[in-house]
């Protein structure tokens, strides 16, 4: 089997989905707002480095490395990029890959890194990791191999000789679901991460897709909710002058109107709508959690969740 549809995903699979590909599984299966997709599993990538002889080529690299040189890195790196993104996925697996899309019923969708190490003690893992957004049909196959190659970036590298992950099998699955064009989207903390009082829960909000945020380019609205009371007891309203929005090829970064930029970008009718649903998931994993979240066209989704590892 090369991919799972999120219904046939559970929290106990991230061994083979990943665990950005287990949770949005898990939270299909307890009937949150996730968008529609599929998990192309870690063993697809796996057995690709094999039918392509890619292992031996890749352990040759890394026993050349010496990480604390970056040329070094960075010359490994580019030689296990170019042999996945040279390399060929066997027929069988393309026609399964192409199969379970057209089942999703969207011209676009995001395609997203999922590694068998993120989300346990070592979760940075998942931040060395690519995603691309609004890829179609055309562009799903490269994009996937884009995913798996990012396993092996110059800072993925660095970080696996720095945490003595690169001795571990470390794979990677891959997240297809539905694009969500979000007109706002933002990060929902179930326990306030400044004050970590459990009392309290922290929203983040700007206009357009997540990524702005996530990549810390612009300064969220941010609101603090009481649990209990489902009250909104702070808000500090930032200025947003860009956004991040579908662009020809990808994403593209455009100018906030300026009648829209100081004003609350999410209302507070949507503030506690989505409130319930965090609390719905917190209580399913029994643990505070750090989720991110989309706006569009009056729905809100969600799009990941993990627990949050600093309290």
């Amino acid at each position: 089997m090369f991919t799972k549809p999120f219904k046939d995903i559970f929290k106990k699979d991230a061994n083979i989905a990943g665990g950005k590909g287990a949770s949005l599984g898990e939270m299909t299966n307890a009937g949150m707002p996730i968008p529609p997709g599929f998990v192309v599993l870690a063993n697809t990538f796996d057995e690709f480095l094999k039918e392509n002889d890619l292992e031996i080529e890749i352990k040759k690299a890394f026993e050349k490395i010496n990480y604390k040189n970056i040329n070094s890195v960075e010359k490994a790196s580019a030689k296990i990029n170019s042999l996945i993104l040279m390399s060929v996925i066997p027929d069988n697996v393309l026609k399964d890959i192409l199969k379970e899309f057209k089942k999703i019923k969207s011209p676009l969708v995001a395609v997203r890194s999922s590694a068998t190490a993120e989300d346990s003690s070592i979760a940075s893992w998942a931040g060395e990791l690519e995603t691309y957004l609004n890829v179609d049909e055309k562009n799903l196959i490269e994009s996937i191999k884009e995913c798996w190659a990012s396993l092996f970036t110059p800072r993925a590298i660095f970080y696996a000789f720095e945490k003595g992950l690169y001795e571990q099998k470390n794979s990677v699955a891959v997240v297809i679901q539905k694009m969500v064009q979000s007109e706002i989207s933002g990060i929902a903390f179930t326990v306030h991460p400044v004050t970590e009082d459990k009392k309290y829960m922290l929203v983040e909000a700007g206009y357009g897709l997540g990524e702005a945020i996530v990549g810390g380019e612009i300064t969220p609205d941010s609101y603090v909710i009481d649990k209990k009371e489902r009250l909104i007891v702070d808000k500090n309203i930032s200025e947003q002058k860009m956004f991040i929005v579908r662009g020809a090829k990808g994403i593209k970064r455009s100018d906030v109107p300026t009648y829209k930029r100081e004003v609350q970008k999410l209302s507070d009718k949507d503030i506690l709508k989505l409130v319930d649903i965090c609390l719905k998931i917190e209580k399913h994993y029994k643990k505070p959690q750090d989720i991110e979240w989309a706006l569009e066209g009056n729905k809100i989704y969600i799009t990941q969740s993990r627990p949050i590892t600093t309290l």
